[in-house]
């Protein structure tokens, strides 16, 4: 059993049958059967979602025009960065 808060109150064993007799007479509140609970997904996700494994994280200095420059072409900016970073290399690279 977890730890409770102090001040946390029980209910005893005949509260807890005549609440258990009370939610199953409810037919809006049919508890799920344990297969039902195998076939529940968690609706939202927490934390960063994960990252394609491609990229690797750096700090790097632009000069304030550039970064004004693609901020202002909206979100995706950072993508847009690399975009033309990517593009760039791959010219270079026929050279």
């Amino acid at each position: 059993m977890p730890k409770l808060k102090a001040g946390t109150i029980l209910p005893t064993p005949a509260e807890d049958a005549a609440i258990t007799t009370a939610a199953m007479a409810d037919l809006d509140a049919v508890p799920f059967t344990d297969a039902e609970w195998e076939q529940v997904k968690p609706q939202v996700r927490r934390g960063r979602p994960l990252g394609s494994g491609t990229k690797t994280q750096v700090t790097l200095r632009l000069d304030v025009e550039v970064v004004e420059k693609f901020r202002a072409s909206g979100d995706g900016w950072q993508t847009r960065i690399n975009d033309a970073l990517k593009s760039w290399v791959h010219s270079c690279m026929k050279d």
